[in-house]
């Protein structure tokens, strides 16, 4: 497997949408694809297929075309998908609690391991079998426990002390789904996550049906 210099973002964001065709392939038993029949099912076209996966090697023969399943390990791997991570998710209300359910149900490696927060009536509570603690002990919890990826479920103003807290706590990536763009040192995966841009742009093409 090879990687030539610096992975576009845009390249990194279409992964997954492959990695899903090829899933659903193997349910159906299909063994192997061409390009141009998974431009067919996803969209993109078969050369920029080819060309996305070429930045990681050739997994592809012509004449053949690729074999699913390889496919789907290898595009697994790229993405670092075949190793667990422990998350904690900070901000146990609804969205927290959503993100904690969802974790449970994919069951693809993303493991929680605690949740916080400092309304006094969610702390205690248990979330599929994770209690919530308090906000307070998430530094000691950081401490004591080798944790991955900070969830952050909280209102905009305490978003960035908590991005500031779990980058202390030496988390690798922050998945932050408050209303607003935090910060993180530069040794710190981060992906901010904007609910509601993905809604307005719902409303553009409702609103521009032949755009």
């Amino acid at each position: 497997m090879k990687e030539s210099g610096k992975i576009s973002n845009a390249v990194i964001r279409r992964l997954p949408r492959y990695r899903r065709a090829l899933k659903e392939l193997m349910k159906k038993d299909v063994e192997r694809i061409s390009s141009n029949e998974l431009s067919a099912l996803i969209g993109y076209t078969a050369s920029q297929i080819r060309q996305d996966l070429n930045n990681f090697g050739g997994f592809g023969q012509q004449g053949y075309g690729y074999n699913v399943q390889g496919l789907y390990t290898q595009i697994g791997m790229i993405m670092g998908l075949d190793k667990d991570y422990k998350m904690v998710i900070v901000g146990s209300g609804n969205l927290g609690q959503a993100i904690a359910n969802y974790a449970t149900y994919y069951r693809a490696g993303f493991v929680v391991v605690g949740m916080f927060d400092v309304n006094p009536k969610l702390i205690g509570i248990s979330i599929n079998g994770i209690e919530v603690q308090d906000y307070e002990v998430l530094g000691e919890f950081l401490k004591e426990n080798k944790v991955d990826i900070g969830i952050i479920c909280t209102t905009k103003s305490s978003a960035q002390n908590v991005a500031d807290k779990l980058c202390q706590g030496n988390v690798k990536g922050i998945w932050n789904f408050a209303p607003m763009d935090i910060e993180v040192s530069e040794d710190v995966a981060l992906e901010n996550v904007h609910l509601s841009d993905s809604l307005n742009a719902l409303a553009y093409y409702i609103s521009h049906p032949m755009q």
